[in-house]
């Protein structure tokens, strides 16, 4: 007996048709944290405007097929999203085709309404995104949520923290833990000898036993103030 297919790749992914596209460290992070979270499984409550109406919908989790499919898309959003607007480059024709979710009919004709459904009828829904109309496009532009980085993990540091400082191919290790533990804003609640005491955690991690040997107990305590003295003066400029 024939048995219709219910979808017809149950195991999409992006894979962008311009490998060697150069990627600022910020999208290239933001990809990082977003293959380590499964957004599509991530429960939330979202006000979603449709009609001047306001219902607020909670979002289980998708079926298998669906969740994979929003994974790849995820990616791809990110992988074409324009920091400045928060509007992704791309046509959904494109993120279809990249993700794996377009499908050609036996006569020849294809279909993106795999991708097409899974962003105007959940991503939209869900508060990650929305479409938008654009003066210098035919065609619809997606633009990016806070929500989206919210949960991604990288909210509130995106602008202010982030984009300044993680950016830099020196960044500190320290401030890059906190951000990606969305640690930061907490740490300044904290008097100064938790603080420090946080950052000497970190630093254990981070060097290996060689490292912090050869760093010896006065090069630790000096790198720990060094870390304090930078960390302090980031918070006095955006959260003071």
């Amino acid at each position: 007996m024939y048995k219709k297919k219910y979808v017809n790749n149950k195991y999409p992914s992006f894979i962008p048709y311009k490998k060697g596209k150069k990627r600022s460290q910020f999208i290239k992070f933001a990809m990082q944290l977003a293959a380590k979270i499964d957004i599509a499984r991530v429960h939330h409550t979202s006000n979603y405007v449709k009609n001047n109406i306001t219902t607020i919908n909670r979002i289980r989790g998708l079926n298998k097929h669906r969740a994979s499919a929003m994974r790849a898309m995820i990616q791809a959003m990110l992988y074409y999203l324009n920091e400045q607007s928060c509007e992704v480059e791309s046509t959904i024709e494109q993120l279809s085709d990249e993700c794996g979710l377009s499908t050609i009919s036996p006569a020849g004709n294809k279909s993106i309404t795999r991708a097409s459904r899974l962003i105007t009828q959940f991503m939209e829904p869900m508060g990650l995104c929305s479409l938008v109309t654009s003066k210098s496009c035919i065609h619809k532009t997606i633009k990016i949520k806070n929500l989206f980085f919210k949960i991604v993990g990288i909210a509130n540091v995106k602008n202010k923290i982030y984009k300044k400082h993680y950016c830099n191919q020196n960044i500190s290790h320290v401030l890059n833990n906190f951000i990606i533990h969305k640690e930061f804003p907490k740490i300044f609640n904290l008097d100064e000898n938790k603080i420090k005491k946080r950052i000497l955690n970190v630093l254990i991690k981070h060097y290996s036993t060689t490292e912090l040997t050869k760093m010896g107990s006065k090069g630790l305590k000096k790198k720990v103030n060094t870390e304090y003295m930078y960390l302090k003066k980031i918070s006095e400029k955006y959260y003071l």
